[in-house]
């Protein structure tokens, strides 16, 4: 192996090993904490297919990420089921050397239609976002005319037949919208294997209206749960989860909570981004971030590319998270919408 593909670290010494992908910007749901429904309506003008990057180019970036240490994709959006073939996309991934792990975030309504293909392409596991059970707070919250809590359900279930488990539930948790549904999702979900996770409102993009007196803190949703039932802490199953991990005493399954703003995890994070259009980003939080699509449309060479993508990842000291408790941040800078980057 030559030095060009020996895994790199940033200037906080933290390695690369996820690479999470925005496959589409576009969505059928309008959730107001990524793509509020008064921003994207009917006129709303998304990406037009040309300046999104085909398969063969998102493939040959995770080829070359993956020789600089990356080991895990997820395929995100918008919403990813969205576009068209994701099977074969999957396909592609899965035949990267060094690739151990293909996971997928969805809202879930239209994987009864795609989770036997995506498994059979190779898809590990999925991550579906549900908000609330109360269908009156879910739409509230998802903004999909005609969908259904129920919808999900039976998504999440496609997904275990399927073999894409045990799948995992996030929840965005905001105050005035939807705590007071919690208990009903940590009802639900224990004993069934599937795995909960609620997480803090995160100032992601500019667009959500975010503030900080609407963030329910880790810690006040982990007292709720353990007033009703008792939880214990669980290490963490690699170096760098985000999910601080709880499992419930009683022996009937495991509950998470991602705390990006109360508790961050800036120092662990390994996680890349690439958006719809071809950026990579090096943080959820980030304004800007590296042209790749002209590059690869241009001509530019394997080694030309990776020494790009080594030089963006060694030079990286993004840690926004502990920066805005620092409260170092401009929170009125303009950043990339959640949507475009894979959440």
């Amino acid at each position: 192996m030559t030095d060009e593909k020996l895994p790199i670290s940033d200037a906080l010494q933290r390695p690369l090993r996820d690479l999470r992908i925005s496959v589409t910007d576009r969505c059928n749901f309008r959730c107001p904490y990524c793509m509020p429904r008064e921003v994207f309506g009917h006129e709303y003008r998304f990406l037009p297919r040309r300046e999104i990057l085909n398969f063969d180019e998102i493939a040959r970036v995770v080829n070359l990420s993956a020789a600089l240490g990356v080991t895990k994709v997820r395929l995100s959006g918008g919403e990813p089921l969205l576009r068209t073939q994701l099977d074969s996309l999957v396909a592609s991934v899965r035949s990267v050397p060094g690739i151990t792990d293909i996971a997928l975030t969805t809202n879930g309504v239209l994987l009864p239609r795609h989770a036997k293909s995506l498994a059979a392409a190779g898809l590990d596991r999925v991550t579906v976002s549900l908000d609330s059970l109360d269908e009156e707070v879910f739409a509230a919250m998802g903004g999909h005319p005609g969908a259904t809590v129920a919808d999900v359900l039976e998504g999440i279930a496609a997904a275990e037949q399927a073999g894409l488990g045990p799948v995992k539930i996030n929840c965005v948790v905001e105050r005035g919208r939807n705590e007071h549904t919690v208990l009903d999702l940590a009802r639900h979900f224990r004993g069934t294997g599937q795995v909960l996770r609620f997480i803090e409102f995160m100032d992601v993009g500019t667009l959500n209206q975010w503030h900080g007196d609407k963030v329910v803190s880790a810690g006040e949703l982990r007292e709720i749960i353990h007033q009703e039932f008792p939880l214990e802490s669980v290490a963490p199953a690699y170096p760098g989860e985000v999910a601080r991990r709880f499992r419930y005493i009683d022996g009937q399954g495991e509950i998470g909570f991602i705390a990006s703003v109360t508790q961050p995890f800036c120092g662990g994070c390994t996680r890349a981004r690439l958006t719809t259009e071809g950026k990579l980003v090096t943080c959820l939080f980030a304004t800007d971030g590296t042209d790749l699509r002209e590059p690869l449309r241009s001509g530019w060479s394997d080694e030309e590319l990776s020494a790009l993508l080594r030089s963006v990842w060694e030079t990286r000291n993004d840690r926004y998270s502990q920066q805005r408790g620092e409260e170092e941040t401009d929170r009125d800078a303009s950043r990339i919408e959640m949507y475009r980057m894979g959440g």
